[in-house]
């Protein structure tokens, strides 16, 4: 296999055109390469300069986890956290994580800060939302977002060897109207799923709100999570 490390969009943008398969840490391919066979020819982004922003309102695909800081908002830091290992997080990828894997598990994240990706295709680089995202799978090279006022994040244990544990993520955004916003984001096993409803009243109201979303679908215990999540988020919200 040879792996190409171009240093700026147009050489990444050449590997792409050349049939390279994006990698990131290769922490989830590699087992399934050696099973399978490794691709002629592989492209990471590590060397590329807009694949490695890290500020308060963006996050690159070739960041690995292990460097996300207190630049970004409380969830999104909490998720990367949480991920694997020590030796996972010091080799595994944003983008690998996003794009690559089945467990997603900054997906909860980024979805409650409403976040959008800049991804890179044949043809050049353009932003789209996350939900294109994750159905086309294009190169990403970094998520951007709103900064919340608040944000909160979850994941509850689960017993070794069974399903994904669940986890639920929440955020208070600010609107243009001088209201609020509350997203919260769910991954329930493998499925995930994000609602958003006004949080300008109380906590009872919202959670009335969301009793009419699909968050009523979930079972009982991921509920009371999220209940007791939306509440707590909510609270730190209301001295601000």
């Amino acid at each position: 296999m040879l792996l190409r490390l171009p240093t700026s969009l147009p050489e990444a943008q050449e590997c792409l055109t050349d049939g390279a398969i994006p990698v990131g840490g290769a922490t989830l391919v590699w087992a399934a390469w050696q099973r399978d066979g490794f691709p002629e020819l592989a492209v990471s982004l590590r060397e590329v300069p807009e694949a490695n922003v890290l500020g308060a309102r963006e996050l690159g695909a070739a960041v690995l986890l292990h460097r996300i800081d207190e630049r970004v908002p409380e969830v999104l830091r909490r998720a990367a956290s949480g991920i694997g290992t020590g030796a996972v997080r010091r080799t595994a990828t944003v983008g690998g994580n996003v794009v690559g894997s089945t467990l997603r598990c900054l997906l909860p994240a980024a979805l409650v800060l409403d976040a959008r990706a800049r991804v890179l295709a044949a043809e050049g680089p353009f932003e789209t939302d996350l939900a294109e995202l994750l159905a086309k799978k294009p190169l990403l090279l970094s998520l951007h977002w709103d900064e919340p006022l608040v944000s909160g994040y979850r994941k509850v244990t689960e017993a070794p060897g069974g399903p994904p544990p669940l986890v639920v993520a929440t955020a208070v955004h600010a609107t243009g109207e001088g209201g609020r916003v509350l997203r919260v984001a769910v991954r329930d096993g493998y499925e995930f799923l994000s609602e958003s409803v006004p949080c300008s009243a109380g906590a009872e109201s919202v959670l009335d709100a969301l009793s009419g979303t699909t968050i009523a679908a979930l079972r009982a215990e991921a509920r009371e999570v999220v209940r007791d999540e939306v509440v707590a988020v909510l609270e730190r919200a209301a001295g601000l």
